[in-house]
């Protein structure tokens, strides 16, 4: 099929460029020359394992290309994604201008009838906003054709967004006809050979299944982290209580681990977003404003316990800290705990010395105005006379260190684990004063 994307962030470009891979004729469209520039010669503006060879590998099989030009790519087009942003407005709603100006520019550049998929995490009722914008201006037109407008919500995890398009564990279709519908089962017929249900359902339930499905998985976070702060006030070990209640299995293991809270570019976004929603609609979203709530507080509280560990003074103290992005195997800072982090401890008048393995370039354009904070070249190096190490992006690199030579490094041997990545007894035995999430203090 010939499938048109608009917008070459990471849903956009995770989307053309798998539907290539599975023999699509593939036109990716942006606004931005440069990147679309970058992208032509296969330079990727993202850290996603496998997603460089990705591209590669579908440009030089010429089912993937990219453009500036909007009229071009919807030459013949069978199918078009839109799939641009929708930050958050200051009330905390989605901003839609971006998904609306997108219709109001596929309308006027359309010359035959095609799908138009919103890919974008939208509010409930925007396909329905959509499909009128698209319409009306093709009536305006005097077209001589409509469109149909379905709804095919994301459910990427960065770190590993390939396999979740290739292997996906659903696809969710809002349809409003049985054409669309008919059109997504043909486009996705690769994806669900090994039986992985493609679920279609009406437009506004596929909408509210997106914020669902993320402000469960952020729920499950924030609750952890309560119960953490519970297990440390009476003595329990939150994960020996999570071995406990994740084999349970209606609860499960997934998304049971205590830590320094969500980050990213979807969970604080939808939580707030389906919170504004709510409350449109005259229904008190009590159960989302406190896992946000407690998200907040969960990002302080590295920070407070080396605050309070060296008694409220870090005006001489240089903190290490390992992990920026908000979580592994991707270079995102948006909502990135390690910047509340980071805030607090210069705050207090520390110096912050800090490594990630792929996140320092975008880290440096959000922090390197503070002249408290400095990057080092790796880990061990970010230790040297360290009076504390900060653990908060949880990187397979950092799983098993050489604590023998983090014990030399540092001037003062203190670890507070934002991950929970190592054992306290263990820590003790090595000589670390250690500090955990919901676990006994060594």
């Amino acid at each position: 099929m010939r499938v048109t994307v608009i917008g070459t962030g990471y849903v956009g470009l995770v989307t053309g460029t798998c539907l290539a891979d599975m023999g699509n004729d593939v036109v990716c469209q942006d606004i931005d020359p440069a990147k679309i520039e970058k992208l032509t010669r296969g330079e990727i503006p993202i850290y996603e394992p496998g997603l460089s060879e990705l591209v590669m590998q579908n440009l030089r099989g010429r089912r993937l290309t990219f453009t500036t030009d909007l009229t071009a790519a919807l030459r013949d087009t069978e199918v078009v994604f839109i799939a641009v942003g929708t930050p958050p407005a200051e009330d905390g709603s989605a901003d839609l201008k971006h998904v609306l100006g997108c219709a109001r520019d596929v309308a006027g550049g359309l010359q035959s009838a095609a799908l138009v998929v919103v890919k974008s995490t939208v509010p409930i009722g925007t396909c329905d906003r959509v499909r009128d914008t698209v319409n009306d201006i093709l009536r305006e037109r005097r077209a001589g054709f409509t469109c149909d407008v379905v709804s095919n919500p994301e459910f990427l995890k960065e770190g590993s967004a390939i396999e979740d398009f290739m292997r996906p564990d659903r696809i969710i279709v809002g349809a409003a006809s049985e054409d669309g519908a008919a059109t997504m089962r043909r486009l996705y017929a690769p994806f669900v050979r090994n039986k992985h249900p493609l679920i279609v359902m009406d437009v506004r339930s596929s909408e509210m299944t997106k914020y669902a499905s993320n402000v469960m998985l952020a729920a499950r976070i924030s609750m952890m982290n309560e119960l953490a702060s519970i297990c440390e006030r009476v003595g329990a070990d939150i994960m020996s209580v999570r071995d406990g209640v994740g084999s349970d299995q209606r609860l499960g293991m997934s998304f049971l681990y205590a830590g320094v809270g969500y980050g990213g570019s979807c969970f604080p976004k939808d939580v707030q977003a389906l919170a504004r929603i709510a409350r449109d609609v005259g229904v008190a979203p009590d159960v989302l404003d406190a896992v946000e709530r407690v998200n907040a507080r969960q990002k302080l509280l590295v920070a407070e316990r080396v605050i309070s560990h060296f008694g409220g003074n870090l005006s001489d103290k240089r903190i290490a800290l390992w992990g920026l992005a908000f979580k592994p195997k991707t270079d995102d800072m948006r909502e990135a705990p390690s910047l509340v982090i980071i805030e607090a401890l210069t705050k207090a008048g520390a110096s912050v010395r800090a490594f990630d393995p792929e996140a320092m370039p975008n880290a440096e354009k959000l922090l390197g105005h503070n002249p408290r904070v400095t990057f080092a070249p790796d880990a061990y190096s970010a230790l040297e006379g360290a009076d504390a190490l900060c653990l908060v992006t949880e990187w397979g690199m950092f799983r098993t260190p050489d604590f023998g030579r983090m014990r030399a490094s540092m001037r003062t041997p203190f670890i507070v684990d934002g991950r929970n990545q190592y054992e306290p007894g263990e820590m003790q035995r090595a000589g670390f004063t250690y500090v955990g999430v919901g676990r006994a203090r060594s």
